[in-house]
């Protein structure tokens, strides 16, 4: 569909760029960016602040630049998109979405100048997606290392934090976080290999071979249910590592999983991809749920901010424009 596309500064381009951004997905990277703030022992709150702005906006702006790669499949499969509909250029999603994703690395540097090159490689990620995700082997791995940086960028917040300890297995706190990273990074996988369920026509047709077109729904629901049992191992392991179990934690953990069960059940008993946004939508909430708990675990005291951060996630989901797309 080719429709003018809106001036740049204008109320429309700003709404359209907000759709392109998927705000309900921005609390993926918000979640996995304060588990690393969540491993500072002693976080000075402005800090903090000044770091999650750019860190729960970097899933957002990292998606309407990919999605300027991607527009032959997204018109088959999510034609309501303003890219595909034209009311957005593609210069002018790029050029918005590398300034802001810009703009949020020089914030983060400031913090800590070593986040910079975390930063560059996270962007050289989001622009090569596209072709790795051309392949089977390629999308998930791909896609959910650029999301495993954001703890390291939140928890290098903490200027006096050495990278190389990291991998310390000697120390369980340092071991807690590299799980932690882990898990988020397998965590991510799962939620895109079941994305890639939703779209399997619209990628058979435009040579996206990913790996439900290559090897078929029940290979790739398996690959899913792998990933999700090993961020569940890995989560209960950062849990009990921290030393800091409490009841908040663990009830959080015990929904993760139980919700995560559910998707999993539900991708297997369905070959309709019109009902893939249910256990879609569920992984996303586990990958929220499993961050959270490891975040109360360590900061019992953010429990009525993640409380909060947690129902804003579920109104901007309902609020969605497309209930058949997450």
């Amino acid at each position: 569909m080719n429709e003018t596309a809106y001036p740049l500064l204008s109320r429309g381009f700003l709404r359209s760029y907000l759709i392109t951004m998927r705000p309900y997905l921005l609390f993926i990277s918000g979640t996995a960016g304060i588990v690393g703030l969540a491993f500072i022992e002693e976080p000075s709150i402005i800090r903090v602040i000044l770091a999650f702005i750019p860190l729960f906006l970097s899933y957002g702006l990292g998606q309407a630049l990919t999605d300027c790669f991607q527009i032959d499949t997204d018109a088959i499969s999510a034609p309501y998109r303003p890219l595909v509909r034209g009311i957005i250029s593609r210069k002018q999603v790029l050029s918005v979405s590398l300034t802001g994703l810009a703009v949020g690395i020089l914030i983060m540097a400031y913090l800590n100048p070593k986040i910079l090159i975390f930063g560059i490689l996270s962007v050289i990620g989001l622009l090569t997606y596209t072709s790795f995700k051309r392949t089977w082997w390629g999308g998930p791995p791909w896609n959910s290392w650029i999301v495993a940086l954001l703890p390291i960028m939140g928890r290098l917040v903490d200027r006096e934090y050495q990278i190389k300890t990291i991998i310390r297995f000697g120390d369980s706190y340092s071991l807690a976080f590299f799980l932690s990273i882990i898990a988020i990074f397998f965590g991510y996988a799962n939620f895109v290999v079941m994305g890639y369920f939703k779209d399997i026509s619209a990628d058979r047709r435009t040579g996206y071979r990913t790996f439900p077109v290559v090897f078929g729904w029940k290979p790739a629901a398996i690959y899913s249910d792998l990933t999700a049992m090993v961020v569940a191992v890995l989560t209960g392991s950062v849990l009990f590592l921290t030393g800091n179990l409490n009841i908040w934690g663990i009830a959080i953990f015990v929904i993760a999983i139980a919700i995560n069960l559910y998707a999993q059940i539900k991708i297997h008993q369905t070959r309709d991809e019109s009902k893939t946004h249910g256990p879609i939508g569920n992984v996303v909430r586990a990958f929220i749920l499993y961050c959270m708990a490891i975040i109360v675990t360590l900061k019992p005291n953010w429990l009525i901010f993640i409380a909060v951060f947690y129902l804003l996630f579920e109104l901007t989901l309902k609020l969605r424009p497309e209930k058949s797309q997450v």
